[in-house]
């Protein structure tokens, strides 16, 4: 998710994983994949007015390993989410805390190279959509 100036990234600090992710979620055998990840971004923080870009950003598999389950593979599929320029987080209960951040700020919230990666090419895209407005 980028705000609507295409400078700052939402980053929520999940509960279960104790680490700063993305907003999103499972597809649950839905299979529009960009209405996942819209349904999943306003479920995940409350955000009205939310848009999200039709073709996929990035793909990511990664292992992860919950407490109180084995751990596994994660095939994230990534679209890029804007948010309107009124934008007012009300996250859910997956996440503990919830921060607007610039693309320098990810490293320091200890994020791996997959999710600099996708932020990369979503600020890249995001401007591009701003220019052509």
């Amino acid at each position: 998710m980028v705000d609507a100036a295409a400078e700052r990234t939402l980053m929520l600090f999940h509960t279960k994983l104790q680490i700063w992710v993305q907003p999103g979620g499972h597809a649950d055998g839905d299979a529009n994949l960009p209405a996942v990840a819209l349904r999943e971004a306003e479920e995940e923080t409350g955000i009205d007015g939310l848009l999200v870009h039709p073709i996929a950003l990035d793909l990511d598999i990664h292992r992860v390993d919950p407490p109180k389950e084995d751990a596994h593979d994660h095939y994230d599929v990534r679209f890029l989410v804007l948010a309107p320029s009124d934008a007012a987080v009300v996250a859910n209960h997956e996440s503990q805390d919830q921060r607007w951040v610039a693309e320098n700020e990810l490293e320091g919230l200890g994020v791996d190279d997959g999710l600099r990666r996708m932020a990369a090419r979503g600020f890249q895209l995001a401007a591009a959509l701003l220019a052509d407005r």
